[in-house]
């Protein structure tokens, strides 16, 4: 199956991975008016909960807007209106912006991807979270495979694909603790293998509008 995968970088402007968030509150409050794709609530303030169709992301300090179908055509038709960006009243000004617009792949194959998180991965719901917690390490690594397994598939539910073939996924991943709604939270950097097609810079996981979970395929 192919989708339509849209990016918006912003070169000239640094920020760190933390201020993903952030950016997300800044544009979903410029723009609140003309989708929920944006920030994922409707106009009512109840919750959209699917997979997050746009998505904001601090990667190797470059915000990046990365938008799947409907929400990639919502980035389109914003593009010219983005002036500057204000991240807790620093203001930036827009001196350049990319954006680019492809089709993708999303498939399973015999073959494995190598891909590597270029920002943490949130695997970890509450309920599941309980049980990590009190298995031995090698328990914790088929446990967090499964994890990328079912995100992965969540991932390609919240895209309408459905795939007959089993999703594999073998990690190699490293513990890390981040700050989540003012939370402390487990959160995993690293990488892993698996038989599913996920495009660059999609994010798995919780939070990845927020930029957690980012994905880009090891060349």
């Amino acid at each position: 199956m192919q989708i339509t995968q849209t990016k918006i970088q912003f070169p000239d402007i640094t920020l760190q991975t933390r201020d993903a968030h952030k950016l997300r509150g800044y544009f979903g409050n410029l723009f609140k008016e003309n989708s929920p794709l944006l920030h994922n609530h409707y106009t009512d303030g109840k919750a959209r909960y699917a997979y997050p169709l746009v998505q904001y992301k601090v990667i190797d300090n470059m915000p990046v807007l990365v938008g799947f179908q409907e929400g990639g055509e919502l980035l389109v038709s914003l593009f010219l209106k983005i002036k500057e960006i204000d991240i807790e009243g620093n203001q930036f000004q827009v001196q350049a912006k990319n954006i680019s617009q492809n089709k993708v792949d999303l498939s399973v194959n015999k073959q494995l991807f190598n891909y590597t998180f270029k920002t943490l991965w949130m695997g970890l719901n509450q309920d599941n979270h309980r049980k990590y917690i009190q298995l031995n390490e090698q328990t914790k690594t088929e446990f967090l495979n499964r994890q990328l397994q079912n995100n992965i598939l969540s991932f390609y539910k919240g895209l309408s694909f459905r795939t007959p073939e089993r999703i594999m996924a073998v990690s190699r991943l490293k513990e890390k603790q981040t700050r989540f709604k003012d939370h402390t939270m487990i959160a995993f950097s690293g990488s892993f293998a698996s038989n599913a097609l996920i495009p660059e810079l999609a994010g798995i996981g919780k939070a990845v509008s927020r930029g957690f979970g980012t994905v880009s395929l090891m060349k």
